[in-house]
């Protein structure tokens, strides 16, 4: 059943952070109920996003959509809800609304900008909130602009793993207090916390804010991806002086030429120098090669080509539902296994009765 089995999440219809994060709570047993808004454009038919979960389409802006909606919150431990601030409040459902009717709900908001401040009224996107964190500004090649890493450090890093941190750290809180709390979780504020580390490196002098010139963003030789003789690519991330040595002896490379493992001056020379090395072979052959030892070397796939691998499948980590091929659940648990729940189709009333029974 998953270690979050009997545990009631309202998920307000969403696009972003938000379904990511009830589709998890999900996996790990949670039932979660979406409410729908009527005629949603952004509602695909087959999303992966909205597994395992129930909907009940309502029209928020009509009292009647409204008392459903406040029936439904009444009912569960967790809300979760990515509207700009304010949005909740004007439509009768914020979360003083439920501070009598039902005061150990959690409450948890997922906005960009947060529920304050000088933008928390404006627009934005992934690419927006994680351009003022600083983080935009380090992923890219030199010379070229800051390049976007899919939606995946802001909306999914800084935004879902934060909201659904925080709701169940406010939900294991309220064990002891018997009270729920409003959890504001700002984008921009998950990512300048996955930031941390380079700060650290910046202050002993290990990392500059000039994209492309330090350890991890491809400026070393020994951490980037490189072109195979077939048009594919490979990844090496030798890092510690062990591995960098295994590195060498695979790859045929002499002291003379790359000894100097740690001398910035030397990266782009040896970079150029290692990429025709690998230009000599295809990705099957560097795989056959260096694969699973301590090289630190994995094969850029796609994300077609991702489930086949034979670690992940080894790891089951994807699976298929209705012919669909996707992620399955993560991380593992040992007793409180996760699974994708299929739960039967069900109105607001039926819904209702089962959480109040």
């Amino acid at each position: 059943m998953g270690p979050l089995a009997g545990l009631k999440v309202i998920e307000m219809s969403a696009i972003g952070p938000v379904p990511l994060a009830g589709m998890l709570l999900a996996d790990m047993g949670a039932d979660v109920v979406i409410i729908d808004k009527a005629n949603d454009p952004y509602k695909m038919p087959g999303d992966v996003l909205r597994r395992g979960k129930r909907s009940v389409e309502v029209d928020i802006k009509s009292e009647q959509g409204v008392a459903t909606a406040r029936s439904l919150i009444e009912c569960a431990d967790i809300v979760i809800e990515g509207f700009r601030p304010g949005v909740m409040e004007r439509l009768g459902i914020g979360p003083e609304v439920f501070e009598t009717s039902n005061p150990r709900l959690i409450y948890g908001r997922m906005t960009g900008w947060g529920q304050t401040g000088p933008l928390s009224q404006a627009a934005g996107h992934d690419i927006n909130y994680i351009a003022i964190t600083g983080a935009l500004n380090a992923i890219g090649r030199q010379n070229s602009p800051p390049v976007p890493p899919l939606n995946l450090v802001g909306d999914y890093g800084g935004g879902t793993m934060f909201l659904i941190m925080g709701v169940l750290a406010a939900l294991h809180e309220s064990k002891q207090s018997g009270r729920g709390q409003v959890v504001d979780a700002a984008i921009t504020e998950g990512t300048a916390n996955l930031m941390s580390m380079f700060y650290t490196m910046n202050s002993i002098g290990a990392w500059t804010t000039r994209r492309a010139s330090n350890l991890l963003d491809s400026a070393a030789h020994f951490y980037d991806s490189y072109e195979t003789s077939d048009a594919k690519f490979i990844t090496l991330g030798a890092i510690e002086p062990h591995f960098y040595e295994l590195m060498k002896q695979k790859m045929g490379l002499s002291d003379d030429d790359f000894g100097k493992q740690n001398d910035p001056r030397k990266w782009p020379e040896l970079k150029a120098k290692l990429a025709g090395v690998v230009a000599t072979k295809t990705q099957k052959e560097w795989c056959e090669l260096m694969e699973g030892t301590d090289v630190c070397f994995a094969p850029v796939l796609d994300f077609l080509e991702a489930p086949s691998h034979h670690h992940m499948k080894a790891r089951e980590a994807y699976l298929e539902i209705d012919g669909k091929v996707q992620p399955a659940p993560a991380p593992k648990f040992s007793r409180t296994v996760s699974t994708v729940n299929e739960r039967p189709r069900s109105d607001e009333l039926s819904i209702l009765n089962e959480w109040l029974a």
